[in-house]
């Protein structure tokens, strides 16, 4: 094992290449790239081809600090508002009781099993982390780390992001096995066309773009001034420089010349995946280890959670007789994001999901930070 910044980065960097190359082979593609990126970091980390994470480390604090919140913002640039009523109806009413449902059972979880007796003062920060990424997925949980600090936390951080990216591969196999087992007529809803591209591109490969030398320089400049922005204003309340700047991006997606600009999606998915592969790199399993009980109060209050958000997602579903299939692919786009939530649609055979699927992610990914955010001060983080 080396600790020469460059060959760690470049080893991260293989990281995220074979991730990708991994999400487009049957067998994985269910599991999407940013769960794959995570599970092979942690295999190099724990191998010892990587050094797991300390505190002071330049090139992970860098990526934490920096290209973390740099992503956020560009994959923001591709929400656009008045869009979303495209996802129709029954999609957006699903969507928000998922989101709803994530609200209430993250603080069901968190006083059912005492979080804060286990982890002390991070616990309502870590319970808002818990309620962005099952808002709107894992770009939610990296944005509220970093404004929390709590990637700082070295073995919570560590056990908190394993036990999130094991729940949300068991999560992808119920939302594929619930759809088939429910049972009773679902209402039609009036699906958009597939193959109608949600902002220009093809919904079939939301990653690929053609982009150009000029418009990589606007958006890298667009982002590092939101960036200095967000963080040179007074804060007044934990984490309010994240939401500065994932509001100043969301102002920015509805400005056609800035929303036209090529690149942001590679760009924002590049970073995030830089930033997940860091994650697995924190998932050192000796660090796991001397978690102990902790380790089983985290799993127990990420089940609780997840059982009352599909409880009540699928409850609602059945109570207004709609398609099951969309209540799972929002649910999905809850917990995994939009990327996880496109994934599911295919494995269902859903063509006309593909399309909802990736516009209701992009909700959560607009308003996951927020809500997180909201839920962890009213349990007192501060």
């Amino acid at each position: 094992m080396t600790d020469e910044p460059l060959f760690v980065l470049a080893v991260l960097g293989a990281a995220v290449w074979a991730s990708e190359r991994l999400a487009r082979v049957r067998g994985f593609r269910a599991l999407g790239s940013a769960l794959l990126v995570i599970v092979l970091a942690a295999v190099l980390s724990n191998a010892g081809v990587v050094p797991t994470y300390r505190p002071g480390d330049a090139l992970y604090d860098g990526i934490f600090g920096i290209v973390a919140p740099l992503g956020v913002f560009w994959l923001l640039l591709g929400v656009r508002l008045r869009a979303l009523r495209r996802a129709g109806p029954t999609m957006l009413l699903l969507f928000f009781v998922g989101a709803f449902a994530t609200a209430v059972g993250v603080p069901a979880a968190y006083h059912l099993v005492d979080l804060p007796a286990a982890v002390g003062e991070d616990a309502p920060a870590l319970a808002g982390m818990f309620v962005g990424t099952y808002t709107g997925g894992s770009v939610n949980f990296s944005a509220l780390a970093v404004a929390f600090g709590i990637q700082e936390r070295g073995a919570l951080f560590a056990g908190a992001t394993a036990v999130d990216a094991l729940m949300t591969t068991v999560w992808m196999v119920v939302t594929l096995v619930v759809p088939r087992r429910m049972s009773g007529p679902a209402v039609a809803e009036e699906a958009p066309d597939p193959s109608e591209p949600p902002s220009g591109g093809a919904p079939t490969d939301p990653d690929v773009e053609s982009v150009a030398p000029r418009d990589v320089a606007a958006l890298v400049a667009l982002a590092l001034l939101a960036l200095v922005v967000s963080r040179a204003l007074p804060e007044t309340f934990p984490g309010q420089w994240m939401i500065v700047l994932t509001t100043l991006a969301l102002v920015l997606a509805q400005v056609d010349r800035v929303h036209r600009l090529r690149g942001a999606r590679v760009l924002g998915m590049t970073a995030i995946l830089l930033f997940l592969s860091v994650i697995g790199v924190l998932c050192d399993l000796e660090a796991l280890a001397r978690l102990g009980p902790l380790g089983g109060t985290l799993f127990g209050f990420v089940a609780i959670a997840l059982s009352v958000h599909g409880a009540l997602l699928f409850g609602v579903t059945r109570l207004l007789r709609r398609d099951p299939a969309a209540a799972a692919v929002c649910s999905q786009a809850n917990v995994g994001g939009g990327t996880t939530a496109l994934a599911l649609a295919r494995a269902l055979d859903r063509d006309d999901l593909v399309l909802p699927a990736i516009l209701v992610g992009s909700i959560g990914t607009a308003v996951g930070t927020h809500l997180g955010l909201a839920v962890a001060l009213l349990l007192g983080a501060g």
